[in-house]
């Protein structure tokens, strides 16, 4: 079963770089929102702190909203979907895997957002193991999400939360269709497997632990395979990596000295 979290998890530590936990989340009214992000990424610096990325949203426009009010909501939203905040470190590592591998972006915008919206990540587990062509179940979702939160969403809201789910599941490219959404599987990068295994030993795993963990699985990558892009990953110095059958050993000081 798909694991986001492990029992070694120090959750003051996965919060001060940049996870969210508890029952709330973006997902109640937004998406993975990949196109504002990508255009508020090609405007702004990437040491820039908050306060520049605010201005940008909101003072000058750049993300063609039509109101003032639209513009502060899009910008609370996207602060609390991905930090946009160099002083955040899994935002900071976003930024660096971004300039560096185009093509993992959107799985890379899904691995963050998974780390800071509750919601988004109660909604992994039943996305992940659906079979290849396999049609989304709006149940399964419903019940991840209220295992997850309990009573806390009304009936309306945790139709909303299923509905702008699948719209971020799509957005990073594991759903396709309109009416009927079906799985289909993605393809992981190194840069997206250094992300995962750095978020994942923030979420409690560790040594071997790591290539098994949700934030590998939702990559649609094996553990074997993951071992191999990892190994990618060193070779474009983005981690190091020492792998000697069981025993791992890996260092982010690379990533965690980005920007």
């Amino acid at each position: 079963m798909l694991q986001l979290f492990g029992e070694s998890i120090k959750q003051d530590q996965a919060q001060k770089a940049g996870f969210r936990f508890g029952a709330k989340g973006v997902h109640t009214s937004r998406t993975l929102m990949l196109d504002e992000l990508t255009a508020v990424l090609a405007v702004v610096p990437a040491d820039a702190h908050r306060a520049k990325y605010a201005y940008a949203i909101v003072d000058s426009n750049s993300l063609a909203k039509s109101t003032a009010s639209t513009r502060r909501l899009t910008n609370q939203r996207l602060g609390e979907l991905y930090a946009l905040d160099a002083k955040v470190p899994i935002f900071r590592i976003l930024r660096e895997l971004w300039k560096i591998e185009e093509e993992g972006r959107p799985l890379v915008a899904l691995q963050c957002a998974l780390a800071r919206d509750p919601l988004l990540a109660a909604t992994a587990a039943p996305i992940i193991e659906l079979s290849p062509g396999g049609e989304l179940q709006r149940d399964s979702v419903r019940n991840a999400l209220r295992k997850a939160v309990g009573d806390r969403l009304n009936e309306a809201t945790l139709e909303k939360v299923i509905r702008n789910a699948a719209a971020s599941w799509s957005q990073s490219g594991h759903l396709e269709g309109r009416t009927f959404k079906r799985r289909r599987r993605v393809k992981a990068t190194p840069a997206c497997v250094a992300y995962g295994l750095y978020l994942a030993r923030l979420a409690g795993f560790g040594g071997a632990q790591l290539f098994a963990s949700g934030w590998i699985a939702v990559l649609d990558c094996t553990p074997s395979r993951a071992r191999e892009l990892a190994l990618d990953a060193k070779r474009i110095g983005l981690i190091d990596v020492r792998i000697a059958g069981e025993v791992v050993d890996i260092s982010f000081e690379r990533l965690e000295r980005a920007g």
